[in-house]
């Protein structure tokens, strides 16, 4: 069992810091089985963050710049969450600090007027050696500014740990000296995180959770955190998307398809019975099961790390529910794919999400991503590459109207175009109709 101290300020645990740590060392605690869903009822999520119409920024180092968790979590967010009409943005910027954040937030970050915000630093911040008090000083001293700023702006933030570095392919310390200086690190973000009230997520115990036990499956040179030791590849930024969501509080309870075998069937919000007979129901869903790709043992995609972490029962509930079956056993037909479950299985409820890897909303799926990768990769170019250089030329050119008007131009273009890939990134989550065949099995 994975077990939090309360790092803070005060001796005086606010009630809702206390009921997220709570919350946290529950969902922690789960995410120690190395395979299957525990068979103890899941425990209770912090209440959802989000509310229709959020700005939601992702902020980070070059491991947000890579664009894979921010994506993921985008993605789930207008595709999966039961808050779906939020705008997200990605902030990445390689080589970053808190420090550098604190800098640059007023003219990147506050523009944008976010009413959330995902933060994650402290991996640059530890400068690649062991954990000492200078070290926690120079990242718990801006992390506490940027958290009070955005406290005093009246934007929730989730507060994130720093990540892992990889148990065998980090190769600048020891990656247990170098893994001990980012939990110090993650206890100082847990600590300004309660006494701002706003609620933390321990990134770096999911990562490390599932990679110890990945590697023991798959073998040490599984990499979890890519082949740098620092920067993951798709599995590795599955489970930090894992760790926000969870932060943001989303129930992933994504359906819940009851089905009586005489042809009745009913459905959760985000779904529509279109027709349904003995054996047969056919649906149209608005809310899809997040999906993944690639295979067993690639940790470039997200397919090998699911037996290691709990995505699937923690965010990715896409439950059918099967009554009136008189046989022992029945398979399950979802779009190219059957299994056969026990009927116990089936009356109690089966995750399609987890059961079928290649399903029906896969194509859908993957075009929501792509356009929400297409999205993000313009965000790159619009604030790193664009308006945060040019935010320099007035200090260098003072009283200058054409340089003026020339920036208002620019910025007026950029944000426009930013606006249109929001739009079709939104306008990409179309529903999916699917079908669901039940056969009893002697």
């Amino acid at each position: 069992m994975v077990t939090y101290r309360h790092h803070s300020m005060n001796t005086h645990i606010r009630p809702f810091a206390l009921a997220c740590l709570l919350a946290l060392s529950l969902t922690q605690a789960r995410g120690a089985a190395p395979a299957a869903a525990p068979a103890a009822p899941r425990p209770a999520a912090p209440a959802c963050l989000l509310k229709p119409g959020d700005v939601v920024a992702i902020v980070g180092d070059s491991i947000t710049e890579q664009k894979i968790y921010s994506r993921f979590i985008e993605t789930y967010l207008l595709g999966s969450s039961e808050v779906s009409d939020v705008t997200c943005y990605q902030l990445g910027w390689g080589g970053e600090t808190a420090y550098g954040f604190l800098v640059r937030m007023d003219g990147d970050l506050m523009p944008l007027k976010p009413t959330v915000v995902t933060l994650c630093y402290g991996m640059n911040d530890g400068h690649y050696v062991a954990f000492d008090a200078n070290i926690g000083k120079g990242y718990g001293d801006p992390l506490t500014k940027i958290v009070s700023k955005l406290k005093a702006a009246k934007v929730r933030v989730v507060v994130g740990s720093p990540g892992v570095v990889d148990l065998n392919t980090f190769g600048r310390v020891g990656p247990a000296v170098y893994n001990d200086n980012l939990n110090h690190l993650g206890a100082i973000a847990h600590q300004i995180a309660d006494a701002n009230g706003m609620r933390f997520t321990n990134v770096h115990e999911t990562m490390m959770t599932a990679m110890k036990a990945a590697k023991a499956a798959l073998g040490k040179n599984y990499a979890v955190a890519g082949n740098d030791g620092v920067h993951p590849g798709e599995n590795g930024h599955l489970l930090m998307a894992q760790a926000y969501l969870n932060g943001l509080g989303c129930t992933g309870d994504i359906a819940k398809i009851e089905f009586d075998m005489a042809g009745k069937a009913t459905v959760s919000a985000g779904h529509e019975v279109i027709s349904a007979s003995p054996g047969h129901v056919k649906l149209k869903s608005t809310r899809y099961p997040f999906c993944f790709h690639g295979t067993e043992k690639d940790p470039n995609g997200t397919v090998s790390i699911l037996p290691y972490t709990t995505f699937n029962q923690q965010l990715n509930r896409f439950t059918l529910i099967v009554k009136g079956l008189t046989t022992p056993k029945a398979s399950a037909q979802w779009g190219k794919t059957t299994k056969t479950f026990p009927k116990e299985q089936l009356e109690k409820g089966v995750n399609l999400a987890a059961e079928f890897i290649d399903n029906p909303f896969v194509p859908a799926f993957d075009k929501l991503m792509a356009a929400v990768a297409a999205q993000q990769n313009f965000e790159t170019l619009m604030i790193k590459n664009t308006l945060n250089p040019l935010s320099r030329l007035p200090s260098q050119m003072p009283g200058d109207q054409e340089v003026a008007g020339a920036l208002k131009t620019i910025d007026d273009r950029l944000r426009a175009k930013e606006a249109d890939l929001q739009k079709l990134a939104h306008a990409a989550k179309v529903p999916v109709e699917h079908e669901i065949v039940i056969t009893a099995v002697p």
